[in-house]
């Protein structure tokens, strides 16, 4: 296992729309693994593979208490069925490191995906962890937060990544 390097907003491989898993493998599993792992060390709540550069259809979630046990959840392929009202949610992004901001998303949501062992299963979600499965699954779409937030927004976060960039470039 492995702490990957977590991409953070402006860079272009945050853009790219994931590619389905063909099989699950040992290569895979050990990117999941890497996954969780890196998640934890940020720490977060969830991360999606293109976040770490690698352009699978993958994200992990673990929305259970910091001083609770694990509840690491694998969704490999993951298609969302069904989504039904609405919900605002303070959400944050490791790829937005520091920033939070209210977006609006199905209060309610199923998905189906296969697990690390390959086998097909169906979710249906609501609060912090159907919030999240909408998080993680737009980032396999090339989508990130900063496309739910008004224009005035956007612009505002584009400008303070864009100024951390710069500063990192710098060191």
């Amino acid at each position: 296992m492995a702490v990957r390097t977590i991409l953070h907003y402006p860079d272009k491989r945050l853009r790219v729309k994931a590619q389905p898993v063909a099989e699950v493998t040992d290569e895979i599993r050990k990117l999941v693994e890497d996954m969780a792992e890196t998640m934890y060390a940020a720490p977060g709540v969830g991360l999606a593979a293109p976040q770490i550069g690698e352009a699978k259809r993958i994200f992990v979630i673990d929305i259970a208490p910091q001083d609770g046990p694990s509840d690491l959840r694998v969704f490999i392929n993951p298609e969302i069925g069904t989504k039904t009202g609405t919900i605002a949610w303070e959400e944050g992004c490791l790829s937005f490191p520091g920033l939070h901001e209210e977006i609006v998303r199905a209060a309610t949501v199923t998905v189906r995906a296969q697990g690390v062992d390959g086998q097909w299963f169906e979710l249906t979600a609501e609060e912090l962890l159907g919030v999240a499965i909408q998080h993680e699954y737009d980032h396999l779409d090339g989508l990130l937060m900063i496309d739910h937030v008004s224009l005035l927004k956007r612009r505002m976060m584009d400008r303070e990544m864009r100024k951390r960039a710069a500063q990192d470039a710098r060191v």
